[in-house]
């Protein structure tokens, strides 16, 4: 594609719902995209942890090729192979027994939540409340912003959905006083994304379990952002459960299982499955075209040797992140797996960002290119590349976030 002018894009049609840089993608291969100008960018954002096998992989281009020339979709009224070889291929290598396809991680905890609240009905003389974290996302429907604990967005579009009483991460005690008859489950994310890497501790998950066992709740896991081998299991919930009977009752799935289509999955034990006809449904959920590629991305992340892969590329990234807290000065490193953040220590986060990706090919063996980072929070860098991304990937990545806090900390000094 020949290279155009910014301006010569019709942006001013899109509704203003964030600030962008002036730049337009439009070519994207494995851990590098392309922009409008023929400026190449390392990605280690890919779409907020969307496209788990980077861009453009081989094996989705594949399997939407195939699944566009023999069905798109029949109508979720009917059946069709993806779906169902895609839902068996879940159940194999989970704890669940059932699968509801849908688009979006929002929509499968929309999904959570009214099963849940169905469950609750059913099962729990009635319970209709879910408890949740402050720090918590969950999605931006009404309902999933109302089970969020995100700053903020109690008022955002009030009134809010009634019935998600907030508890503190890794704070048994204040999930404990708010379980009363009314509680039918406890929802949370593994690790919070959006709230900086906030990793929930192995001992808290398993004395949640206990506390939810034993009190009749279910415990459902949010793994939007964790799920697909981004954690270095395939499920983030593996980490803590050690059999089928600790794992929760209920996971989401999203982001990562379609590679960057949209697909998303609400998965339940066989207990829980409690939806009555009509009760829960969507246009386009179980559409073979988008679970032909979920069955790619599955093969893809259960090929031998892939998810031990990942892990030690965790590993890897951690230590090199931690170096850069030796040698800057910084506050700290912490995640797991493909999922890290950096602690600047400094509100810099934003302007890191930027020079690294407009001003990062002014230096050295970044030529022409920039450096694609993310900053949830004014302090701290997350990082969530594709998890075939290479070791050399990771160092160049390093060099770069080097360079940029560099710069822009003498900047921050010099004004």
């Amino acid at each position: 594609m020949s290279a155009r002018a910014f301006h010569e894009f019709p942006v001013h049609h899109l509704m203003e719902i964030t600030a962008r840089p002036d730049l337009v993608f439009v070519e994207g291969h494995g851990s590098w995209l392309t922009d409008h100008a023929g400026k190449r960018y390392l990605d280690f954002v890919q779409g907020w942890a969307v496209n788990c096998l980077g861009h453009c992989p081989e094996v989705v281009i594949e399997a939407l090729a195939a699944q566009a020339k023999q069905l798109i979709t029949p109508s979720p009224a009917y059946f069709n192979e993806p779906s169902l070889r895609l839902a068996e291929m879940i159940a194999a290598h989970s704890a669940f027994a059932r699968v509801f396809f849908c688009s979006s991680g929002a929509e499968a905890n929309e999904g959570a939540i009214k099963l849940a609240r169905k469950w609750g009905r059913k099962c729990r003389n009635g319970a209709s409340e879910i408890i949740t974290f402050e720090g918590g996302f969950h999605g931006r429907t009404i309902a999933t912003m109302s089970a969020s604990g995100k700053p903020g967005w109690d008022t955002m579009f009030a009134p809010q959905v009634p019935g998600f009483p907030k508890a503190i991460l890794n704070d048994l005690a204040s999930v404990e006083r708010l379980i009363t008859d009314e509680t039918a489950a406890v929802l949370l994310e593994p690790i919070q994304g959006e709230a900086g890497v906030v990793l929930a501790d192995l001992d808290f998950l398993r004395a949640l379990r206990a506390l939810t066992t034993k009190h009749g709740c279910l415990l459902i896991v949010d793994e939007v952002q964790t799920g697909m081998g981004r954690t270095g299991t395939l499920f983030a919930y593996q980490h803590f459960a050690r059999d089928d009977a600790e794992a929760p009752d209920v996971m989401t799935l999203g982001k990562g299982i379609g590679a960057g289509v949209p697909l998303a999955v609400l998965c339940a034990k066989e207990a829980v499955s409690v939806f009555d006809h009509g009760e829960q449904g969507g246009t386009y959920n179980g559409n073979p075209l988008m679970t032909a590629v979920g069955c790619a991305v599955m093969d893809a992340l259960l090929a031998p040797g892939f998810l031990p892969t990942v892990a030690d590329k965790g590993r890897y990234l951690g230590e090199r992140l931690r170096g850069l807290v030796t040698e800057l000065g910084l506050a700290h490193e912490r995640g797991l797996g493909l999922l890290r953040a950096l602690d600047l220590g400094a509100e810099i986060a934003g302007d890191v960002v930027g020079y690294a990706r407009e001003r990062l090919e002014e230096c050295p063996g970044w030529e022409g290119a920039g450096l694609l980072l993310n900053a949830p929070r004014p302090n701290l860098l997350r990082f969530m590349p594709a998890l075939n991304v290479s070791h050399g990937e990771i160092d160049q990545m390093i060099q770069g976030v080097r360079l940029a806090i560099r710069a822009v900390g003498a900047g921050a000094r010099s004004t």
